[in-house]
């Protein structure tokens, strides 16, 4: 049931005499479990509303516009997040260190935040109650884990006995309409090869799933005693990156996406904007290169700024970033910009991403050669940092790591058109001093 905490006046609820502490027992008889069914019949223009009021139970015939709303606010919405039951083998949760921020060990794998933030489900604890539910809500895209089709070997990469009826749950969610992106984490040797080849096969014959994503698990040094995983050399990721292109010619689009790190990783150049689409994976390391240097060619013009910055990144982008940097030189005159790949010695250094870099990584990279360098400030891509707060995964802030520098930092978002406002002196800068 949903607790009413407010009912907002000469709205639906409040014409029909709804209150605050009475609750709704049921939508056309459903049970109110969570904010999802509110928002789902509030949007439809003809529904039964169950209300308990005291002592009492009213039903109500709700016949409204698509646009108008019941209008009241909820005690709770019942969103507390379902944790996940696997034991994968590639579990980046399962390789951290500990003393890190307790929200950071969280294991989520809840169909309704992947509705809701684009989140990544396996869909191994989810009941039959709770597919129909999906479907009758139109909880739609989800985006889901498959890793591997067969039963088998799913049961073995995510450690989980009932893991195996994926095929059957994807199915009866697209034959009933709900749009699906899926990704492939890769594992040498377990669900890669010929086994990659049949789980993309099997998910393009179904309707529903809009892509796969197909990316390289992480790998840290806080592995002790976990199942054994090769990292992937350049080798490796140019075979990957060529038997995807063999299925998406087979299947006539860009159905599979490879993560940028591939690409980097093969030391070849990342695919064209239009083979990414929509960018529907973009959350997953996968179109994020071409985006970003679509925007900054884009950006690019003419301007001056006497500045000299260092530019913070990781390894495995340093080449790509660096390219870039020497790029707006060209275009900024005055400008001078150092480019650093920060070596990952908190994860280890097999994780080269820029977005998991910490902190105290980044301080440490840094202090000798601000020291002998005068720089006008150093930027950094917010992806390193907590989406809602300037704070490193290892839980130093950015104010911090300024003051410890003695030197401004400037955050940019992300997007190419950022990076370029940014060295080239923009306005509105996101300053940290």
């Amino acid at each position: 049931m949903l607790k009413i905490q407010s009912v907002i006046k000469n709205l639906i609820a409040d014409e029909l005499g709804i209150k605050p502490n009475d609750e709704i027992l049921f939508f056309d008889g459903f049970e109110a479990l969570d904010l999802l069914d509110y928002l789902y019949y509030d949007s439809q223009t003809f529904f039964t509303l169950t209300v308990k009021s005291g002592d009492e139970i009213i039903d109500f015939e709700i016949e409204k516009d698509e646009d108008e709303s019941l209008g009241v606010t909820f005690v709770s919405d019942n969103l507390d997040v379902k944790t996940c039951r696997n034991k994968c083998l590639f579990c980046f949760v399962d390789q951290m260190p500990k003393g890190m921020r307790p929200s950071l060990y969280l294991k989520d794998d809840d169909y309704r935040q992947s509705f809701l933030h684009g989140n990544f489900v396996t869909l191994t604890n989810v009941s039959s109650a709770e597919i129909d539910r999906i479907i009758r809500l139109k909880l739609s895209p989800l985006y889901v884990s498959v890793h591997v089709t067969d039963s088998e070997v799913r049961k073995k990469l995510l450690g989980n006995r009932f893991a195996g009826d994926i095929l059957e749950k994807l199915k009866k969610l697209s034959d009933n309409g709900i749009k699906l992106h899926t990704q492939v984490v890769l594992v040498p040797y377990l669900n890669d090869g010929a086994i990659l080849d049949k789980t993309c096969r099997d998910l393009f014959a179904l309707k529903g799933v809009q892509s796969v994503a197909v990316v390289p698990c992480g790998i840290t040094r806080h592995r002790e005693n976990l199942y054994k995983i090769d990292d992937v050399d350049g080798g490796y990721a140019n075979c990957v990156i060529e038997q995807i292109k063999g299925l998406n010619s087979e299947f006539n689009r860009s159905f599979i996406q490879p993560a940028d790190e591939f690409y980097f990783k093969a030391k070849r150049a990342v695919e064209s904007v239009d083979f990414y689409g929509d960018f529907s994976q973009i959350e997953n390391g996968v179109g994020v290169t071409a985006k970003f240097e679509n925007e900054l060619t884009s950006s690019l013009k003419k301007a001056k700024n006497n500045a000299k910055y260092l530019l913070i990144t990781g390894t495995s982008a340093y080449n790509f970033i660096y390219s870039c940097a020497k790029k707006v030189e060209s275009f900024v005159s005055g400008l001078k910009v150092d480019v650093l790949g920060v070596e990952n010695k908190f994860f280890g250094s097999t994780v080269n991403c820029t977005g998991l870099l910490v902190g105290e990584d980044i301080l440490n990279a840094c202090k000798l050669i601000v020291e002998s360098e005068k720089y006008t400030a150093l930027i950094l891509p917010s992806v390193c940092l907590k989406c809602d707060e300037e704070v490193f995964l290892d839980g130093l802030t950015v104010k911090e790591l300024s003051e410890k520098l003695k030197l401004d930092i400037i955050i940019t978002d992300g997007s190419g058109e950022s990076f370029f406002s940014s060295l080239s002196g923009g306005k509105n800068l996101r300053i940290v001093k």
